[in-house]
């Protein structure tokens, strides 16, 4: 019996067999796909973040300036006497000793000078003595009615001239002295003499003094800085705090950095506080006294001045890397007894030893998280692992 349908080649049949497979194994995968459960999903695991409670220790408050080293005493020693400049007594940038002569200037004319005043003073002195002698002799002979009136007179005006003479005798004396002693230029106070600015056999001293060099003091040396208004209130207040006077703030210690030193190493003390503030720049003037016998500090130097005036026993500090801020200012994310992360919005003081003060915003209880601070948000829910922080060691002063 033949078929309905037209035969196909065995080729054709051939050709359609993957096609069929495919089809199969697509309906199969459906099929399965059925008897399976839907998928649901799975909320992560909440974020570890490690969290510490703040550091809580004395924290000394201080006043941070910038300021510049100054001499006590400078001088320029000058020729203040004219003549050839003889000798040069000192080595130049050396340290001498107050009362070293450093220069000599011609003496043997001011010594000359001076030998012939002392004469004629010693001749003065001759004449008083012997005007003094004939005005008592002539007083006596007038009580016996032995000379006139006039002849005592006389004497009388011979006596005060002759005292008066004396007296300006004297008083050329007391110049030769001085002038002689000019001719030895000495050091007026310990300290570092400059390079000469002169040589020997020149002429000093023709029109106007002639400057020979400078010496500087080095030991104590001046500390001139300035404070804000602000500080200025806030020393103020703690000294009324304290019932300290303007007196007292004077012997508040202060610490001196040099650019190249960690932490503060010399110590002095305030010395003057400018009685009122610069209206143009907000500032009051200061000045310290910082001992400097090893000469370590030179005039000129710019250094770095702190001012202790108020300590917090139980200040509160974190890290800084722990503090963030947005337009609203310093914050800290804080986990609370839910482990749900809050922002706190705090005030920020000075670092102390490589972690900064808290003034207020946070309690010595909150758990702070100290870093994976960009793994959270407010609100969110953590896994907190507790530590603590971590103290750098003190710096030097």
């Amino acid at each position: 019996m033949t078929s309905a349908y037209p035969a196909y080649p065995a080729q054709r049949r051939d050709a359609w067999r993957p096609i069929g497979q495919a089809l199969a194994a697509a309906m199969a995968v459906v099929a399965l796909a059925g008897c399976e459960e839907k998928n649901t999903f799975v909320a992560p695991p909440p974020a570890k973040v490690d969290v510490a409670t703040p550091v809580q220790r004395p924290v000394t408050r201080y006043v941070e300036a910038t300021g510049n080293t100054a001499p006590i005493k400078s001088v320029d020693l000058v020729a203040r006497v004219q003549g050839f400049l003889q000798t040069i007594d000192y080595t130049d940038g050396t340290f001498v000793k107050q009362g070293t002569q450093l220069f000599t200037i011609e003496p043997e004319t001011y010594k000359l000078k001076l030998d012939q005043a002392r004469a004629a003073e010693a001749g003065a002195q001759a004449s008083v003595r012997q005007a003094e002698t004939d005005f008592k002799r002539q007083a006596e002979l007038v009580q016996r009615q032995a000379v006139s009136q006039a002849t005592l007179d006389t004497s009388t005006s011979t006596r005060d001239n002759a005292q008066a003479s004396l007296q300006q005798a004297q008083a050329n004396t007391a110049i030769a002295e001085l002038n002689y002693s000019y001719t030895k230029v000495s050091a007026p106070f310990d300290g570092v003499v400059s390079a000469h600015l002169v040589s020997v056999g020149e002429l000093v001293g023709v029109a106007s003094p002639t400057q020979l060099a400078t010496i500087v003091a080095m030991d104590p040396i001046w500390v001139n800085f300035t404070v804000n208004e602000q500080d200025v209130l806030r020393i103020r207040a703690e000294a009324q705090r304290r019932g300290l006077t303007a007196a007292d703030l004077k012997q508040f210690p202060i610490e001196i950095g040099l650019q190249t030193e960690t932490g503060y190493p010399h110590e002095g003390k305030l010395d003057y506080v400018a009685p009122t503030l610069n209206s143009s720049t907000g500032t009051l003037a200061v000045r310290g006294l910082v001992p400097n016998d090893k000469r370590v500090l030179l005039p000129g130097y710019f250094v770095r001045v702190r001012v202790p005036f108020d300590q917090d026993k139980n200040a509160l500090l974190v890290p800084d890397s722990a503090l963030g801020s947005d337009q609203g200012g310093r914050y800290l994310l804080v986990a609370n007894n839910d482990n749900v992360v809050e922002q706190r919005k705090v005030q920020i003081g000075p670092t102390d030893n490589g972690l900064r003060v808290i003034e207020s915003g946070l309690k010595p209880d909150d758990r702070v998280v100290i870093s994976g601070l960009l793994r959270v948000i407010p609100g969110q829910k953590i896994d907190p692992q507790q530590t603590k922080i971590e103290q750098p060691q003190a710096s030097a002063r």
